[in-house]
């Protein structure tokens, strides 16, 4: 395969924190943009308005994070139906996908659960998070997620770096053999982008992209430092360099 075709089946999605880091990403060449608030928590579903605004700015496709809480991937009666719900909000409010996953004590995915979960999603796109990472059994994972009918699997290859992962990654991709889409997230970066593609054939690939902005408040208060830093967004140069590394690390065909 050329470049050329390459650069057609590759795509950046963009875990987003805001309106402003969704539009950073899209300015630098993200295909899709899985949008969030706390990253530093491994991501939890943001605002209906959050939603909405970043809908109205995008013009590529948006996937939103439904997770409710940080922690675990077993939920309780309470939590579903808010999953649900924040679902049915997406689906209003135009978005193409969501994001989601659920286990249950056992380690296993969920099917009930998240068959209901995908049955409110209706026509959008579903990608199961890296709750896969923390399956029993990823292989076995695999397989019910592909019977659920999920897009794709977001996953570090159960580590905690896509890097550390990368031969079950690898693994796993030619275990899916077409049937559903592998993405490699957790720690991707311009610096091992080129080598997680070439030792996984991977043609997705999750990054946050960010950097943290300096704050512009003149008045600060001693002794509460975790409170005055600036924002967390992601960067356009960041996203360029990824899309830049990865096409670098094709064969010039």
């Amino acid at each position: 395969m050329g470049a050329a075709s390459l650069d057609a089946v590759r795509l950046l999605e963009v875990a987003a924190n805001s309106v402003a880091s969704a539009l950073a990403a899209q300015t630098g060449g993200a295909g899709r943009v899985e949008l969030c608030t706390a990253l530093e928590l491994g991501g939890l579903t943001p605002s209906s308005a959050l939603i909405a605004m970043t809908r109205e700015q995008l013009t590529i496709p948006l996937y939103v994070l439904i997770r409710p809480r940080a922690g675990d991937f077993l939920y309780s009666d309470l939590e579903h139906e808010l999953m649900r719900r924040d679902i049915e909000t997406c689906a209003a409010l135009g978005c193409d996908g969501v994001v989601l996953g659920v286990l249950d004590a056992a380690g296993q995915v969920d099917m009930a659960r998240c068959r209901e979960l995908i049955a409110a999603a209706g026509p959008m796109g579903v990608t199961f998070h890296r709750a896969f990472d923390l399956s029993r059994d990823p292989a076995q994972a695999l397989e019910d997620v592909i019977t659920l009918g999920c897009e794709r699997v977001l996953t570090s290859g159960t580590q905690a770096s896509a890097l550390d992962g990368v031969g079950l990654i690898a693994d796993l991709i030619r275990q899916a053999a077409g049937r559903i889409s592998i993405m490699p997230g957790a720690g991707v970066t311009a610096q091992n982008i080129a080598q997680l593609a070439a030792a996984t054939g991977a043609h997705e690939f999750h990054a946050s992209a960010k950097r943290q902005l300096a704050s512009g408040m003149q008045h600060l208060r001693p002794g509460l430092h975790d409170m005055q830093g600036g924002e967390w967004r992601s960067d356009v140069e960041q996203v360029r360099a990824l899309i830049m590394a990865w096409r670098a690390q094709a064969p010039a065909v």
